[in-house]
């Protein structure tokens, strides 16, 4: 009975998957590039303010500040990062994370069109609909809506 209890002991343990930290291994076909970092500069103060630079051999960017300034002490942060697409063109990313979230900036971004624009008719008459029933509840009478009006039958039989 021992025997069999430290044979499944051993059995498991064989079987538990091995965890390795080391690089992957070279039986790869693939290239792997390595990207130096050239630069990494970062300053963490007391108070919770913070500072940092990096920068990489492909020519990735971060430059990065922060301090609890926020609500409640959260972290307020500023900065930008810039990087070359895959097609050449350059990125550049400033952008800033407060209490009203994150909120990038860039050339590249799409832009949502300028307002006010104009006004679809159709938009506009259900404003001015919605403005009358609410008028007319106000005053305490039923406005008749083009569903009250056309409502279903409550049964459905062969026309006559």
């Amino acid at each position: 009975m021992k025997f069999l209890i430290i044979a499944a002991v051993a059995a498991v343990a064989v079987a538990a998957p091995q965890y390795s930290y080391g690089p992957p291994p070279n039986d790869s076909s693939e290239e792997v590039e390595v990207v130096p970092i050239l630069r990494d500069d970062r300053v963490h103060e007391e108070d919770g303010r913070y500072n940092l630079h990096v920068e990489t051999g492909n020519g990735i960017v971060l430059s990065q500040s922060g301090s609890p300034d926020g609500p409640d002490g959260a972290v307020v942060k500023t900065g930008e990062y810039s990087y070359t697409a895959p097609d050449g063109t350059p990125v550049v990313v400033k952008f800033v994370a407060d209490e009203n979230g994150y909120q990038p900036q860039s050339d590249l971004l799409p832009v949502a069109p300028a307002f006010p624009h104009p006004i679809p008719q159709f938009v506009l008459d259900q404003i001015a609909f919605a403005a009358e029933e609410d008028a007319a509840r106000a005053r305490g009478e039923a406005v008749a809506s083009s569903e009250e009006v056309s409502a279903p039958a409550r049964y459905y039989g062969s026309p006559q």
